[in-house]
């Protein structure tokens, strides 16, 4: 369930320097420790072979936001993607050509009253189809646990300060439900066709920690 903030005075105490350069983390955690352990039994029971594993890998790192943004772009472009990028995401995703597998994929619009930003509180679950690889910042202990509770100060860390009467919306991804922001339309950018549109879309603005800029 999103969480809606206003502006508020936070005096939570953030760690030193820039929280979201490097992830503090030491050691694997559980989940990667179990990730491995699976793995290598089903390399070891001939399931899978490591060329199959690493010829997976190889894939998934391939994946970068340039789809995310051609989403955006699209969504920029025709009110009626748009509706239905909102209504139902992982559908109107695939009617790009974007499978985004099982999870439930939600759209959500910043606007000049809402701005939206995404975290995954528990580790790191993240729209890798349309995205990419998360940033080693969306992975860290300072962004999981500091956006819900002090957005605003989060997002001027990123060099983001919004109005004051501007909601700022968190939300919170799943394993089974990813979200993407679509950011507002730059001014000044009626004549732009669709890549060009897209150009302007950087990750962190489908992640809501920035915006997307005109040329």
């Amino acid at each position: 369930m999103p969480h809606d903030h206003h502006d508020q005075d936070h005096t939570g105490i953030s760690p030193s320097g820039h929280p979201y350069r490097e992830d503090q983390d030491r050691g694997l955690s559980y989940w990667q420790a179990m990730e491995i352990a699976v793995r290598e039994l089903m390399i070891e029971k001939g399931i899978v072979t490591e060329a199959e594993v690493a010829a997976q890998i190889d894939a998934m790192d391939a994946r970068n936001p340039a789809q995310g943004a051609a989403v955006v772009a699209r969504a920029w472009s025709d009110p009626a993607f748009r509706d239905r990028l909102l209504t139902n995401g992982s559908a109107a995703s695939a009617e790009m050509g974007f499978d985004v597998g099982p999870m439930k994929l939600i759209a959500v619009e910043n606007t000049d009253d809402v701005h939206n930003v995404v975290v995954c509180t528990l580790c790191s679950c993240y729209p890798r189809n349309l995205l990419g690889l998360p940033p080693d910042w969306y992975k860290s202990r300072a962004y999981r646990s500091r956006t819900v509770r002090e957005p605003r100060k989060v997002l001027s860390e990123f060099g983001l300060t919004l109005p004051d009467d501007v909601t700022v919306r968190v939300h919170d991804s799943t394993a089974d439900m990813r979200y993407i922001v679509i950011p507002a339309r730059p001014q000044g950018t009626d004549g732009l066709n669709e890549a060009e549109l897209a150009a302007l879309v950087t990750r962190d603005s489908m992640i809501g920690v920035g915006v997307a800029k005109a040329p």
